[in-house]
């Protein structure tokens, strides 16, 4: 594994999942009570012994770095690192025009640490995948690049990018988020073939392939839109079946779960994943750990057990530092330090953490960011026309709180 050097693209702006990304990065984005979407990625490097690692940031990067320092700082004496490399317009007075320009203005890094290979990987989707077995089918097949791919409904196509594949796993086709007539999976015509946009790299072959695309002025200088499209008639570009992907400890129905949390929708659904019965995501694998910053605070508190009140959470997962006071949490998630008063009713809702929720309150299929107030009697995700009138609403009915708002008091 020395010879790996990876680089996690975590500067993208986020912008379908407002208000969430108006004050950070989408990838510093709190996720399932107590993580940050860049955590899963990273666990996946480090759970797969894969150390040498840069993080590459770009926009409102402050939460994203200052998360980076507390829960993934990594000893330089083993020669094993994970950096946040923040964008410093190497080439000249822009920031990253593309994610393929992102990693040319680091040529420096690639060029300093002379690798086989180079992980090139996003830094905002949910997923467990041991990178090894990756990297092992791309080396023993002698690829140029190997693109991770799922399956995923025709629906979504125009989201992705499509690809054509052989009966040897060698790439033969490629259409980046495709508006109109996708590419199907072959006996399967309700899905396309779509990159997860996580790439194994020949290094030699990167390098090359980024300074021809850097000296074309009409590029966008996006991998998927320029460096795979003018990989694949190489012949030696390959595709990933992520499925075949096995991580010990891990129940069969999570095979192939990946989520791109890139809307308010998505981004509800896959926190809801997470406290089913039998999760397709799970948390509490053992063997496969998922790393993050927990801050110093208490274990969560259920108080009062009288017959009008009672604090209790079902089917819920509840971080620490959280009281539940004689209030009713079903369904839903609470981050770090959550305080719920007497006679509250939580249902279906992700509260992020630092929040108040004052007594008498109602509250279902809703997202509370960090650092809200809600005060007492107030009622929300009942009646849509009037959330509409005061909250963001996404398209299938979420309400939507943006950080450090006080609802209720006007």
């Amino acid at each position: 594994m020395s010879s790996i050097l990876s680089m996690i693209l975590a500067g993208g702006e986020g912008t379908r999942l407002f208000p969430f990304t108006s004050l950070r990065a989408k990838p510093a984005v709190p996720f399932g009570g107590g993580y940050r979407i860049i955590d899963f990625v990273l666990s996946n490097f480090v759970n797969s012994d894969i150390l040498k690692i840069f993080v590459l940031t770009q926009f409102k990067s402050h939460s994203l770095m200052k998360h980076l320092s507390q829960a993934w700082r990594v000893s330089g004496v083993t020669g094993h690192f994970i950096d946040p490399i923040p964008a410093q317009m190497r080439t000249g007075r822009h920031w990253y025009k593309g994610t393929a320009d992102a990693i040319y203005q680091n040529l420096n890094l690639i060029d300093s640490y002379d690798p086989e290979f180079v992980c090139v990987f996003g830094g905002d989707h949910i997923y467990k995948m041991d990178i090894r077995q990756m990297i092992d089918y791309h080396r023993d097949r002698g690829a140029a690049l190997t693109v991770a791919a799922i399956p995923v409904p025709v629906e979504q196509a125009y989201h992705f990018g499509v690809i054509e594949v052989d009966d040897n796993g060698k790439m033969i086709g490629f259409e980046e988020k495709p508006k109109e007539n996708p590419k199907t999976i072959p006996d399967r015509p309700t899905h396309v073939l779509a990159s997860m946009g996580n790439y194994v790299f020949d290094a030699d072959a990167l390098v090359n392939y980024l300074q021809i695309d850097a000296e074309d002025d009409k590029s966008a200088h996006d991998f998927g839109l320029n460096i795979i499209p003018m990989m694949v008639p190489r012949g030696d570009v390959y595709v990933y079946d992520f499925s075949t992907n096995i991580i010990r400890g891990e129940p069969e129905n999570s095979k192939g779960y990946w989520r791109d949390v890139g809307t308010i929708d998505s981004y509800y659904e896959a926190n809801m994943d997470l406290i089913s019965v039998t999760p397709p995501f799970d948390l509490y694998n053992r063997y496969w750990p998922l790393r993050s910053y927990h801050p110093a605070v208490p274990p969560a508190k259920f108080v009062h057990d009288d017959l009008t009140r009672i604090g209790h959470a079902i089917n819920s997962a509840v971080s620490s530092g959280c009281i539940i006071s004689g209030s009713v949490v079903n369904k839903s998630i609470l981050g770090y330090r959550v305080h719920i008063h007497s006679h509250s009713y939580i249902e279906k809702s992700v509260i992020m953490g630092d929040t108040e929720i004052g007594t008498n309150c109602r509250i279902k299929r809703a997202i509370l960011d960090q650092e809200v107030t809600v005060a007492p009697n107030t009622v929300i995700g009942e009646d849509p026309e009037y959330d509409k009138k005061r909250f963001q609403v996404s398209e299938n009915g979420i309400v939507v709180i943006p950080k450090g708002s006080r609802v209720g008091f006007d």
